[in-house]
């Protein structure tokens, strides 16, 4: 139950950033915003699909490989691509 009023939670707030970058006058700073919104999006949507999908499957479908393969998704690939994705902004690395 929390789970799902945290997810509302953050669905919302990513409305209203969208809403207020759509806003900006100028096309360049909605581009640049855009940008440093969409990859803190993709780690959190993929943590948040990862969760949602371990935790809400019936447990039928339970299989040791597939919980495995999910707690790894869920636990380990967010934070590791997290620093990936925020470096894709560096000119350095480009």
């Amino acid at each position: 139950f929390i789970f799902y009023w945290c997810f509302v939670f953050i669905m919302l707030s990513y409305v209203q950033i969208f809403r207020a970058v759509l806003r900006m006058p100028s096309e360049q700073e909605r581009h640049k915003d855009f940008f440093t919104c969409l990859p803190h999006l993709a780690v959190v949507s993929l943590f948040i699909s990862t969760g949602l999908f371990a935790h809400s499957k019936p447990t039928s479908i339970s299989s040791t490989s597939l919980d495995l393969v999910v707690a790894v998704l869920y636990s380990v690939l967010p934070p590791a691509v997290n620093p990936l994705i925020y470096s894709m902004r560096n000119k350095e690395l480009k």
